[in-house]
């Protein structure tokens, strides 16, 4: 089949465990029902996440490539032109493309003219600034910040003055275990009157997302270790 009659979907799954009932659309479960092919994150939580649907597929007749930030480009490219059927996206958690190294399939796919079909589903970024209070007018996500304690020091007191001078929401993450430190480098590097929005196990029964200006994170830190967290600064 020519490329310009194949599609590539771009599946979300969820971002916490048991939710699939409440936070995705029927329309996801209908086109992994009629895929066999996915290119995904992670081969084992993409397996569980189909067999989580209830379809009756038969996992191991299904076709997985692994799709890393350290995947060579020129495999993807290959296993793309090569297809002769639609395939799908699937990431570990949340929008396939967003914070993600589906983005390179994506691209991939534009330049060898395969149709590119994002489906709804959530995102953890657009969640947490949605109920953020800040602005959604302007925002930049800068995804993991240095580990560096310096380094780290200076970006967040650069995305203090973003958010100031430009009115701009500046989202950031963290890998889960390091999130408490991260947590600890924000308060103590802002300025007391700078709100800070922490948006933690979103869609999860344990859900927690809270806006404070720094002074008062420094009375009531969460405790976000090993939680999946969105941070934000307006």
């Amino acid at each position: 089949m020519k490329p310009e009659n194949l599609s590539l979907f771009l599946i979300p799954t969820v971002l916490a465990e048991d939710t699939s009932g409440t936070v995705l659309s029927p329309q996801i479960a209908d086109t992994v029902l009629n895929l066999d092919i996915f290119f995904v994150e992670n081969i084992r939580t993409a397996r569980r996440f189909i067999s989580s649907l209830k379809l009756g597929k038969v996992i191991d007749e299904l076709t997985f490539f692994e799709l890393t930030k350290d995947t060579p480009l020129t495999e993807t490219r290959q296993q793309l032109l090569n297809l002769t059927k639609n395939a799908g996206i699937i990431s570990e958690a949340g929008c396939p493309g967003v914070a993600d190294p589906g983005a390179v399939a994506v691209k991939l796919a534009h330049e060898a003219g395969i149709k590119v079909v994002p489906l709804v589903g959530p995102s953890s970024i657009l969640l947490a600034l949605m109920a953020s209070g800040m602005s959604g007018q302007s925002f930049t996500f800068h995804g993991y910040l240095p580990i560096d304690k310096v380094q780290r020091k200076k970006a967040i007191q650069q995305l203090e003055r973003d958010a100031q001078m430009r009115n701009q929401t500046q989202i950031f993450m963290e890998t889960p275990f390091r999130n408490n430190q991260l947590m600890e480098a924000v308060i103590e590097t802002c300025q007391s009157d700078t709100s800070l929005c922490v948006a933690s196990s979103i869609t999860a029964s344990d859900e927690f997302i809270k806006t404070l200006p720094v002074r008062q994170w420094r009375k009531e830190k969460p405790d976000l270790h090993k939680k999946p967290t969105i941070f934000l600064i307006g």
